[in-house]
């Protein structure tokens, strides 16, 4: 199978470029869903936040508070850390365990696309990867989707101080897919990078 590691920052369009490429054919793993997983009820990483971050940060249900614990654990650089510091073990573990599973299941060639948030989080694993794609935004471009999706400019820019730099992820990446304009064209920009690794597209 041929892993490709997908990255970009917050709001840069991401989703959408895995959403086409899936489309197309590749099988898709999302570590912010893998996060969500790891976090479920009763889970061991949800009994760690809660002694981290309060346990009011579960709720009557056992379900995980993400507005509450988002609220603490970027409310600080160190907050934050330790955040990372619990949840990336058990995300990176919930990564192997998909790409294993997808190994038995994927047939020669077919592509198995890895959407990354924080790929310097994960730069050891970067060997499982054949390639990485960077979905480049422009910042003033991701700010605006981002509070049209609800999210603050304040909890826009100190999630974003978090992450990767532009000059970082261009270091790292074997493709960049620019999403300069609209999503119809981001779309296509995806359909293209996928003819040029495999060929003509697969999608009617």
């Amino acid at each position: 199978m041929d892993v490709v590691f997908l990255t970009g920052p917050i709001a840069s369009g991401k989703s959408t470029v895995a959403s086409e490429l899936q489309e197309l054919g590749a099988w898709r793993i999302d570590l912010d869903r893998a996060s969500r997983a790891v976090t479920a009820p009763a889970s061991p990483c949800l009994a760690e936040l809660a002694r981290e971050f309060g346990a009011d940060i579960v709720g009557e249900d056992g379900s995980l508070d993400r507005a509450l614990l988002a609220e603490r654990a970027f409310a600080s650089e160190e907050a934050t850390e330790r955040l990372e510091a619990i949840e990336h073990p058990y995300i990176r573990r919930a990564l192997i365990d998909s790409l294993s599973e997808a190994a038995t299941l994927a047939e020669e060639g077919d592509c198995v696309l890895v959407e990354v948030p924080l790929l310097d989080r994960i730069e050891d694993l970067l060997p499982m990867a054949d390639a990485v794609v960077y979905v480049h935004c422009p910042f003033e471009k991701r700010l605006a989707l981002a509070r049209a999706r609800g999210v603050s400019e304040a909890d826009f820019r100190a999630r974003d101080a978090r992450q990767p730099s532009e000059a970082y992820l261009r270091a790292h990446a074997n493709d960049v897919i620019e999403n300069a304009f609209s999503k119809e064209d981001l779309k296509e920009a995806a359909r293209a990078w996928w003819r040029g690794r495999y060929g003509e597209a697969t999608k009617e």
